[in-house]
């Protein structure tokens, strides 16, 4: 097994208590308040700025071309990402250019980035792929049952092939850089945990 599927399997708890919390369900079934998704996605877009610069600084840190190719490509799904977003607040009336983080946000940000500024690479990829498989993980599961149009879209970009890729693509490159060590899982895991939290405050 890879070290990116043992840390995955070995934060499974904490995967099954976000796919089963009430805004996750409430993306799947379409229940979610509007109002509440207009406040994650301010929340998230805001998220997704900081997660870019924590994948530069991966970028800056890299060794290979290999890393510069895949560092590239992620960043390039955020920015395609944020777009979704700019889509969901021009239809909903969503003002991304002041966003006041809430305490979750703020938390999960200032942890990814303060990692990223450390400079060693494996312990920050360690940190930053919870996100995109645990995205992954969650469009996938809610694709693979019976979506409400309200948030299909959301779950349909989650579920894609392509966001799919780009978590292997992470994750091949955590299995570069990392090594099984306990600063290595201890990021991860907190990514998790602050993933439930962002979900939670919203």
């Amino acid at each position: 097994m890879s070290l990116a599927s043992d840390l995955w399997t070995a934060n499974d708890d904490w995967a099954r208590r976000i796919l089963a919390h009430g805004f996750v369900r409430g993306l799947g079934d379409g229940t979610l308040p509007v109002d509440r998704f207009k406040g994650y996605v301010a929340q998230d877009a805001y998220f997704l700025e900081a997660f870019a610069r924590a994948y530069a600084f991966c970028l800056a840190n890299g060794s290979s071309r290999n890393d510069l190719y895949g560092f590239g490509e992620l960043i390039a799904g955020v920015l395609d990402e944020l777009k979704l977003h700019k889509a969901y607040a021009d239809r909903w009336q969503v003002d991304l250019a002041g966003v006041t983080p809430v305490p979750a946000t703020r938390a999960y940000v200032d942890f990814l980035l303060e990692t990223a500024r450390r400079g060693r690479l494996g312990e920050t990829v360690a940190a930053m792929t919870p996100c995109m498989r645990l995205y992954a993980f969650l469009g996938q599961a809610l694709a693979a049952g019976t979506v409400a149009p309200r948030y299909a879209e959301w779950v349909k970009t989650y579920a894609d092939p392509g966001f799919e890729a780009l978590a292997v693509r992470l994750e091949e490159l955590l299995d570069a850089h990392a090594t099984d060590s306990p600063a290595v899982r201890a990021n991860y895991r907190r990514a998790m945990e602050l993933e439930y939290g962002f979900f939670d405050a919203n």
